[in-house]
């Protein structure tokens, strides 16, 4: 954008690339389509040449075509071209330079509804630079539908769009105003598949030489003998995606770019079950992929490994839910036929993307196949109230707009801890006031300020706001808006009035900490980086004085080696002791610096760059001067947050010496309790496990002795039904594996039965039912189970012959046996 506008100059005025591109969302998404069109794919290549400032529409026009005619041979009647109606430049070369037919050269117009809104008008966005451009088209001959560009057929496969030449030529501002650029550019793209097809001479991008091998492939793995299978095309396209997508560092995430991987990956699973592949398959596509496409074999193999695995791991979320969740939309889709309507309630699309994880493009997907559409509104609605809900619910130290208008805040604290400051604003219950008293607790708005608002991760600071006369204590700082910032305490003596000058003081130990523990997030997120992968992002923070807390996009737990190799690398930044360095810088030089920043996060134009150790990244937080003022570093709790997200809590500094002591204090306690050295707890705590492992398996085999004792007690309870026996009753204490035991024991002496026994433990109830083989053309003890469980709040299932269910209504389990007597009796 930049180099287009003038603003930025290249050692070079012109330039050809090939870039690896993804569309499944947002202005451009094909999604939909992919697999049902020859055309449309979420992966795709795109090669482009690029003049700045230099060559314009007649070179444009002449090398493109001399390219396609000349060097590929492809014939000159089997080319058409589009050129934006006002683009009278354009039109003239491709008639006069070129020579080619007027019938063979489409004006488009504004399309679109709006001036300039055309397929042959390219927009950055709502500004910048833009202009008309000029399409070339292939035509795949009269055996396939579609019309010309500009048709009301044009959407068929006939005419395939290979090349865009997009000639930059103006400006557009904030009015909608369109400026000419002094000196203007081209930039052109061609999808690598589709000339490929061309050149191969096939129709459809899948029919070209590596998606036939990747499809040859995926039929094997699924069992499907029709190759030309719309199902095998889209898993063909999603593998490549996902494995560009992984490679590149992007890993599967309920937002983000991580989101749109997610769907992808699930898209191709739901494809690849509806074929009859019930367990993880799309993961064994990887190598194939990475070979197809030329990677470096020395590369290959390690990186295949990863990949395959991230996507392993996703199947398996996956196949947890997708039958559940397919059942459910099946069943919706039957009602809706049987009710001669057309419409998914956004209800039930909602329900499935919260609870079994179906993306709504997936669910509309199967839809679109029934020929049903999903209400997207209602369901917009639901997830607009879940984040509502979720908002409300996670709010920290979240306060109303104060109805401030005054000055912004000047921030001092990077270098200094007191100051001299007047007070701009004093706001009790969130209503200005002139003057607050003893007691009061009030938020107090100054002119300037040692104090940092909480952001970043990072939590405000507290300290000391006095007079002559009084003393408010601060026991947060927050942002009112974005340079406005609140002290929020209690008046502890005397009164404070509005534009009265008084002396501010941070609390210079808790700043000390907070900021140990804030220099040290950032040594950690590189060596995560450094130890786990590029793909590490961070996802979240909360520093303050006690610790570090920080999320970060990773799908496996951390071992401890792992952990250990973090540390260190930690520590040793720590101990190097090196300067840190904080520099304001253009957001462009940011990002030529190397510095790190957060997918998604918008920035101003000017940054804050923070380099400490290793570590180059974008904050504006407060930190240690050299990186040895941080002491020591140590990791003490690493767990998952959320599919995808893992968390590290650590400390540091004399947190870090308070924690050691804790568990030292813990260490000599056991070593004093079981009169042993501290270095033989290990094997004493191993002795002990293994010995309760033991008297555990003597119990269970004598519980289970005493529950086979039980059965010959129960035997004359026995209900005649029809030409079979029933028997229910309820068991104290017993486990699942005691119940299954003894059903097994009253299977063998009562020969043709159904029972059900249930315990009941710790405000729970555990059912049992058994049905003889001989029974179960007829009666299914899973059904059974399924209404045991729902009659006392739980659920259950299992095989024809033995199953199980659970609740937790306990007072409801005699009438769940009347339930089964009653169903069984008719």
């Amino acid at each position: 954008k930049e180099i287009f506008l003038g603003n930025e100059k290249k050692g070079f005025k012109r330039a050809t690339s090939s870039q690896r591109c993804v569309r499944a969302g947002g202005k451009h998404n094909d999604l939909e389509n992919v697999g049902y069109t020859a055309r449309h794919l979420t992966f795709f290549e795109m090669l482009g040449n690029f003049s700045f400032g230099d060559y314009f529409k007649k070179e444009a026009i002449t090398y493109a075509w001399e390219l396609l005619t000349e060097v590929y041979k492809i014939p000159e009647e089997k080319l058409l071209v589009t050129v934006y109606k006002e683009d009278k430049e354009a039109f003239n070369i491709w008639s006069k330079e070129i020579n080619l037919p007027d019938e063979k050269i489409i004006l488009i117009g504004d399309n679109k509804g709006s001036k300039y809104a055309s397929d042959n008008f390219w927009m950055m966005g709502d500004t910048g630079p833009c202009g008309p451009c000029s399409e070339i088209f292939y035509d795949h001959g009269e055996d396939y539908f579609g019309g010309i560009p500009g048709s009301k057929d044009e959407d068929g496969d006939r005419f395939i769009e290979i090349w865009n030449l997009v000639f930059m030529q103006y400006n557009r501002d904030d009015q909608g105003k369109m400026n000419l650029l002094p000196k203007p550019s081209v930039d052109t793209g061609m999808g690598l598949e589709r000339i490929a097809a061309v050149l191969q001479n096939v129709h459809s991008n899948y029919e070209i030489d590596l998606f036939r091998k990747l499809i040859a492939e995926i039929g094997k793995i699924t069992n499907t003998k029709n190759l030309n299978h719309n199902s095998l095309k889209v898993i063909a396209d999603h593998i490549r995606t996902s494995t560009y997508l992984i490679k590149d560092g992007v890993l599967p995430a309920n937002e983000g770019r991580g989101y749109v991987l997610r769907r992808i990956i699930r898209r191709a699973i739901r494809h690849g079950y509806k074929l009859g592949c019930k367990t993880p398959f799309f993961n064994k596509l990887v190598p194939l992929v990475l070979q197809l496409m030329g990677d470096d074999k020395s590369l290959t193999k390690p990186k295949a490994k990863f990949i395959a695995n991230e996507i392993l791991l996703e199947e398996e979320r996956f196949f947890v839910t997708i039958e559940n969740g397919m059942s459910i939309l099946d069943n919706a889709i039957n009602e809706i036929k049987d009710k001669n309507t057309t419409l998914l309630d956004g209800v039930t699309a909602f329900k499935l993307h919260d609870t079994y994880g179906f993306p709504l493009d997936l669910t509309a997907d199967i839809c679109r196949e029934n020929k049903i559409e999903v209400d997207t509104k209602s369901f917009e609605k639901s997830m607009k109230s879940q984040k509502t809900m979720a908002r409300e619910s996670g709010k920290f130290k979240k306060i109303k707009t104060l109805p401030y208008e005054g000055r912004d805040t000047e921030f001092l604290g990077h270098d200094e801890i007191n100051s001299s400051s007047k007070i701009l604003g004093i706001f009790k219950n969130e209503k200005e006031v002139k003057v607050i008293k003893k007691g009061d607790e009030a938020i107090l708005i100054l002119d300037k300020t040692p104090f940092y608002a909480e952001s970043g991760g990072q939590i405000g600071d507290s300290g000391c706001i006095e007079s002559s006369s009084a003393k408010f204590n601060v026991r947060d700082t927050i942002k009112i808006k974005k340079n406005v910032f609140g002290h929020i305490g209690v008046l502890e003596s005397g009164s404070l009035t509005y534009h009265e000058n008084i002396k501010v003081s941070i609390d210079e130990q808790r700043r000390n900490s907070i900021k140990r523990n804030h220099s040290v997030t950032h040594l950690l997120h590189k060596a995560l980086r450094i130890v786990l992968g590029a793909h590490v992002e961070q996802k979240g923070s909360l520093v303050d004085d006690l610790k570090t807390r920080f999320d970060f996009s990773h799908t496996k737990s951390i071992s401890n080696e792992e952990i250990h190799k973090i540390e260190s690398i930690v520590n040793n930044e720590i101990l190097f002791n090196q300067m840190t360095n904080t520099q304001m810088m253009s957001i462009e030089d940011a990002k030529k610096s190397g510095a790190l920043m957060l997918f998604g996060e918008k920035y101003e134009s000017e940054v804050r760059v923070l380099r400490i150790g290793n570590s180059i990244e974008l904050c504006g937080g407060t930190h240690v001067k050299n990186t040895g003022d941080i002491g020591l570093f140590k990791i003490y709790s690493e767990t998952g947050v959320a599919s995808g997200v893992r968390r590290i809590e650590g400390t540091s500094g004399l947190n870090l010496i308070n924690l050691l002591n804790e568990q030292e204090k813990i260490l000599n306690k056991i070593s004093k309790d079981l009169n042993i050295n501290t270095s033989e707890i290990p094997s004493k705590v191993s002795s002990i496990l293994s010995q309760i492992k033991d008297n555990e398996k003597i119990q269970s085999h004598l519980k289970s002795q005493l529950a086979l004792n039980q059965t010959d007690e129960i035997l004359s309870k026995t209900i005649k039904i029809n030409d079979f026996v029933y028997l229910n009753e309820v068991i104290d204490n017993q486990g699942p594996n005691e119940l299954r035991g003894m059903i097994d024991k009253l299977k063998q002496k009562l020969k043709t039965a159904v029972i059900i026994l249930a315990s009941v433990k710790d405000s729970n109830v555990t059912f049992a039912v058994g049905v003889t083989d001989n029974l179960t053309d007829k009666i299914d003890a899973g059904t059974i189970a399924k209404i045991l469980g729902e009659k006392v709040g739980g659920k259950g299932g299992g095989r024809k012959n033995m199953a199980m269910a659970g609740g937790t209504n306990i007072k409801l389990v005699h009438e769940a046996f009347k339930l089964v007597q009653k169903n069984l009796n008719t």
